[in-house]
């Protein structure tokens, strides 16, 4: 390959690249905002008919265009050999994929804007927050649901969580009456030799927790063995959940509003559950309000329609703590809950899920990157074998 087309193809990509930084500056400053984000926002999907589409469009058309005449005229004077030509359609392989992806340059300008609007540290606090008051969260009628608020669902404090037991009695041939027991969920650790010897040998540890190895055996939930080690998961002693004074209806549900990406969702739960349980039980009223004037700080941030008064939805949530068998049926925290789901659905999308290529032109993309591919190629060795080299 000879200088002259070498330097021809360094100053081409560099006119490439300069047009992909151009495109990257306009998408960077073509965000509209986090305020702005919705279910249908995503990173640019070619769409033939936006201001981005038509201007690559013409770009591409006439960079190639100038891009093949230049090649043909001025460097379709040498004989290359199989392994040259080849070198060179690599090369215009490259620059047909750089000439068609100006948009994707155009999606990084938006990603960037973004992440300075909202680092990934901070969108992971918003979730932290969001899912510490979760529970605080949902429309009146749905503390009524045993899936969402039921004890099971009580991560802390010790003794919870639990683990219910229901138990039929037959009073008729068709009336019965069901007794739920609550059980602590406890560990028991031991060595596999003790373990098979626990009948005999072993009697310390079985008076340590209370039972014999018969009723043991009928409370394990797991058994599970590690090496030479036994680790049981055992329900351990009774508990009335039920009529526990320090656990009203906002600790008996465990959900997450957004998993934090990266970090295991039980750890989540349970480090969300003793912030919770804290908030309602040992800290002040102050503590609470401060985190519910965040949360209407994050629905202004995320422009989430509200009328929630973090006053008012704090005064209502000790309330019901203090009447803990007062049914749930007004609590002031309306705001616009589809609208901050899809807003969060589209973030952690955004975040992790980039689709810089959207799948639905993946095919047609790259068949036509290959298509012009082949006609650069074509055009520039029937040029290049019919036009006899010059004399030197």
């Amino acid at each position: 390959m000879s200088k002259k087309l070498k330097l021809f193809f360094v100053k081409s990509f560099i006119v490439l690249l300069v047009v992909h930084f151009a495109y990257f500056l306009y998408g960077y400053f073509k965000f509209e905002g986090i305020g702005n984000i919705n279910i249908y926002t995503e990173f640019y999907r070619f769409k033939f008919y936006d201001d981005v589409s038509i201007s690559h469009f013409f770009v591409t058309g006439s960079f190639l265009f100038f891009f093949l005449v230049f090649l043909v005229r001025n460097h379709a004077r040498q004989q290359y050999r199989i392994a040259e030509l080849l070198k060179i359609g690599l090369l215009v392989l490259l620059v047909s994929f750089l000439s068609f992806s100006f948009f994707i340059s155009y999606s990084f300008g938006l990603n960037a804007k973004l992440r300075t609007e909202l680092s990934e540290s901070n969108f992971n606090k918003d979730k932290t927050l969001l899912n510490v008051l979760n529970p605080f969260l949902y429309k009146y009628t749905s503390y009524s649901s045993d899936k969402l608020f039921n004890v099971v669902n009580i991560l802390y404090p010790e003794p919870y969580p639990v683990v219910e037991e229901l138990d039929s009695t037959s009073i008729s041939e068709d009336n019965y009456i069901v007794e739920r027991k609550y059980y602590s969920i406890d560990t028991l650790k031991l060595l596999t030799a003790d373990f098979d010897k626990i009948g005999d040998r072993t009697g310390a540890i079985l008076d340590s927790i209370g039972f014999d190895k018969e009723v043991l055996d009928r409370r394990i939930i797991a058994k599970k063995i590690i090496k030479d080690s036994t680790e049981i998961i055992y329900k351990g002693r009774e508990v009335n959940p039920r009529y526990d004074e320090d656990i009203c209806i906002f600790l008996e549900n465990n959900s997450l509003f957004k998993a934090v990406d990266g970090v295991p969702a039980e750890e989540q739960k349970y480090k969300a559950a003793v912030k919770r349980y804290k908030l309602i039980y040992k800290y002040d009223k102050d503590s609470l309000l401060y985190n519910f004037k965040k949360l209407d700080t994050l629905f202004k941030r995320y422009n989430i329609e509200t009328q929630m008064v973090p006053g008012q939805l704090a005064t209502d949530v000790l309330y019901y703590r203090d009447h803990i068998n007062e049914p749930l049926n007004a609590i002031r925290n309306d705001f616009d809950r589809k609208a901050l789901a899809e807003k969060f659905g589209t973030l952690d999308n955004l975040f992790y899920k980039p689709n810089y290529l959207h799948p639905s032109i993946v095919g047609i993309y790259f068949t036509v990157i290959f298509s012009v591919w082949i006609v650069l190629v074509l055009i520039y060795g029937l040029f290049n074998y019919k036009r006899k080299p010059e004399i030197q």
